[in-house]
């Protein structure tokens, strides 16, 4: 991994593909392990989440179902401090054990706006199934359950996550050079 440059910014290697498959076996071996016998309904926010929500379900090896919903929050590397639900759920999750997946929670917002809507409708449990949490950008504490990595308050991209929609075709993840805001 060397640096990236994508638009005006320029990126520099964070973590590898190796570590985050790494860290994807792990959640999924959990998740095989908690909800076996239980086939959950897991619910992948997109777009960010579509890579890592399925690498993660590839290696779920118990019965399971996945939808997908559309939520958004930023514009280039800033969030917009608005939640914006574009596809809705269009699945009944009352009694079903669902699971989100999100590729990464920073300042919670998105979250702490989505789950009340989702209670609502009664799940049997509701857990979160992240890649990435920036514990210090976190203003609306969520509870993660299953966490592949905690990491500092830095923009990062690839595996996903992109700048303005670029680089989310990327295997690995890189964080903004220093200096480069």
């Amino acid at each position: 991994m060397s640096f990236l440059q994508v638009k005006d910014k320029t990126f520099e290697p964070y973590l590898t593909a190796s570590d985050i498959n790494g860290q994807v076996q792990r959640l999924a071996a959990e998740i095989n392990r908690d909800y076996k016998g239980k086939r959950p309904l897991f619910i992948a926010i997109l777009n960010g989440s579509f890579m890592f929500s399925s690498d993660l379900f590839k290696a779920v090896n118990i019965e399971a179902e996945i939808c997908f919903i559309k939520l958004a929050s930023y514009k280039g590397t800033k969030s917009t401090g608005q939640v914006i639900t574009a596809i809705g759920l269009d699945m009944d999750i009352h009694d079903r054990h669902v699971i989100i997946l999100e590729d990464i929670v920073d300042t919670g917002k998105t979250l702490n706006e989505f789950l009340p809507q989702l209670h609502h409708q009664q799940p049997a449990s509701l857990e979160l199934a992240v890649l990435l949490h920036k514990p210090e950008a976190t203003r609306y504490p969520v509870s993660i359950k299953y966490l592949g990595f905690s990491i500092p308050d830095k923009f990062v991209l690839g595996y996903g996550l992109d700048y303005d929609g670029l680089g989310r075709n990327i295997p690995e993840i890189y964080k903004l050079k220093e200096g480069a805001e």
